[in-house]
């Protein structure tokens, strides 16, 4: 059995890499997906398909309907959400596809640093498993197969 992971995230540093290393160590039969993790293309795809726009605020909106799309396509594809939380950048695009995970009723893990416990309370209760590292995230996935 193969399950399909979408990695919900910050796109600014190597995190998916890792989770996929670590799901290859423990031989996981596991197909990863998630955002655009080319931030330029993710902010210019509107521009690109639709060509320029007016303002920036109509090359956001453009950019958004697609990567939305693109979101919805994925996430309905997938058998398991995990969505990281760091402290280093803003996290309103891992909240938007945790939430959109949870109300697309599919099984949810969130990472969570300890410092986030209490920003993060409600969705937290709401996730299936809520962690605090990859590691721990990649056992929980890894004991389905048990």
């Amino acid at each position: 059995m193969e399950l399909v992971v979408y990695l919900a995230g910050q796109i600014h540093d190597d995190w998916r890499d890792e989770v996929a290393q670590k799901a290859k160590a423990k031989n996981l039969p596991l197909v990863f997906v998630g955002p655009q993790t080319n931030h330029d293309r993710s902010d210019n795809i509107g521009e690109e398909i639709l060509g320029k726009q007016p303002s920036n605020f109509y090359k956001d909106a453009a950019a958004s309907d697609i990567n939305n799309l693109r979101t919805q396509v994925l996430m309905q594809k997938a058998d398991i959400v995990i969505a990281l939380f760091g402290e280093k950048y803003k996290q309103w695009n891992t909240a938007m596809d945790a939430s959109t995970a949870i109300a697309m009723n599919k099984p949810t893990i969130l990472i969570r640093p300890e410092s986030l416990i209490h920003p993060l309370k409600e969705l937290s209760n709401k996730a299936n498993v809520t962690v605090e590292t990859i590691d721990q995230a990649i056992d929980v996935v890894s004991y389905i197969f048990d």
